[in-house]
Order: C-alpha cells, then sequence, then structure tokens
C-alpha cells in the first residue's frame, strides 16, 4: 500500500450520508465523524429543531450538513427524506439506519398498538428507508449500509423484548440484504452496541444503568465517540471487502 492509499482509507470525500436517530447520541457522535472524514452528512429525527440545531454546529466546525426531520415509523416521511437528500446534493452513498425506539413493556402488557409502535420504528423503517434509497445506493460507486442493532438482540433482554426482537430482525436483515445487494456493489453491515452513555440509557433508574455499566468485560459504558470509529470504518473504503457482517461493540458484555 502507498501513502495515497492509505491518506484516502477513511476518506469520505464528497461522499453523502444519511444518518436516522443523527440529532443526539450514537447518531449525532456518527454524524460529526463523518462530517470530519469529508462527507456531506444528512442529520434526520423526529424533531426538526434537533436536526438543525445538529447541522449548524457541523456546519460551523467547516462541515456540510443539511436537517430533515422524518419519523422512522411514516412511510412517506422517510421518502421524503430520500428525495430532500437527492434535491439538496444529487447521490446518497451512505445510510446509516441508527434511529430507535426502546419502547419497555412486560410479557403479557403488551398491546397492538405498542408493538406496532415498537416493530415500525425499529424494523420496518430501516427496512423501508433502504428500499427507498436503493436506486441512489446502486449508483453510488462506494454504497455502504450501516444498521445500528444492539446486543440486546443476542441477550435475555426481559422487557424490552420487543426491541430486542425488532433488533435481531434486523440482524436477518443486514445478512439478508447483504447477500441480495452484492450484485449492485451495495455493502451492508450491522454494529451491535452494548451499554453506551446516551438518553436512552440514562432514562433508566441510576441503579439500574450501573449494573448495565458493570455487566460488560470492561465494566463501564462507552461513549458515543466510541462507536463512531466503527461506523466510519464500516462506511469507508477501508472496509471494502466487509459485508454481511454484525460488530459488536459492547465492551465484551455479549461473549460474557
Amino acid at each position: 500500500m502507498d501513502q495515497k492509499r492509505y491518506d484516502e482509507l477513511f476518506r469520505l470525500d464528497g461522499r453523502v450520508a444519511v444518518i436516522t436517530g443523527g440529532s443526539r447520541g450514537i447518531g449525532l457522535s456518527i454524524a460529526e465523524t463523518l462530517a470530519l472524514a469529508g462527507a456531506k452528512v444528512v442529520i434526520s429525527s423526529r424533531k426538526g429543531e434537533a436536526c438543525e440545531a445538529a447541522a449548524r454546529e457541523i456546519r460551523e466546525r467547516g462541515g456540510e450538513a443539511l436537517a430533515v426531520a422524518a419519523h422512522m415509523g411514516e412511510l412517506p416521511q422517510l421518502e421524503a427524506l430520500v428525495a430532500a437528500t437527492l434535491e439538496e446534493w444529487g447521490r446518497l452513498d451512505i445510510l446509516i439506519n441508527n434511529a430507535a425506539n426502546p419502547l419497555a413493556l412486560p410479557f403479557g402488557q403488551v398491546t397492538e398498538a405498542a408493538w406496532a409502535k415498537s416493530q415500525d420504528v425499529n424494523l420496518r423503517g430501516p427496512v423501508f428507508l433502504t428500499q427507498y434509497a436503493l436506486p441512489a445506493l446502486t449508483e453510488s460507486p462506494h454504497a455502504a449500509v450501516i444498521n445500528v442493532a444492539s446486543a440486546g438482540a443476542y441477550l435475555f433482554s426481559a422487557h424490552i423484548h420487543m426491541y430486542a426482537a425488532a433488533k435481531a430482525g434486523l440482524l436477518a436483515y443486514t445478512r439478508a440484504l447483504a447477500a441480495e445487494l452484492a450484485p449492485r456493489g451495495i455493502r451492508v453491515n450491522a454494529i451491535a452496541p452494548g451499554t453506551i452513555d446516551t438518553d436512552m440509557v440514562r432514562n433508566n433508574p441510576p441503579e439500574q444503568q450501573e449494573l448495565m455499566a458493570q455487566a460488560s468485560l470492561l465494566s463501564r459504558a462507552a461513549h458515543p465517540d466510541e462507536v463512531a470509529g466503527l461506523a466510519l470504518y464500516l462506511a469507508s473504503d477501508a472496509s471494502s471487502f466487509v459485508t454481511g457482517a454484525t460488530v459488536n461493540i459492547d465492551g465484551g458484555l455479549v461473549p460474557r
């Protein structure tokens, strides 16, 4: 490998990345990192003001960012997200399916509405958003889809069984789409985070947060930035021969 090739491994200059759930937590860290690598990033989440604040901060640092509010449970909004991206920049190279809904109910109290809300956001939304983005991804010479799943897909996951089931389904789609879309040159991979210091974790009682942090071999919660490097790897040419993979980033939680 020569110096030029080495210097380009993690660069995303000219590429356009859509990040759902991109206004905070893991999604925001990924968006900031991809922008630093040269990508034009589209920040999407339910709240338009939060999206714009995140995009503005990236622009103030010299990056290129667009804010597009979209609810993962509303398919027309996901179609509009892709359309807005193409209208602004004319291409879509990287899709990060990160937005999630951690709705928790004990079994025996599950309602049809709760089930639908969980599955629509955590599984149906990412699947259909990927489908809406498919024509643009097919045209890209560097197409990459990254599904942010969860270590919960592998664990017993009491009370958050709806979330865990949807994330396990997302891992199944990661493998299936990697096989189906490989002839188009589209790579599809997944990240399975463990306990990350995000609002989703901080919404638990302090004692539960501590139990979650201590459950892994490294005995701590990770900062969202610790996930962003893996996302950059999977989005860049550094992982050009990686597809259909799920990479656990959980401090040793699942093996333990």
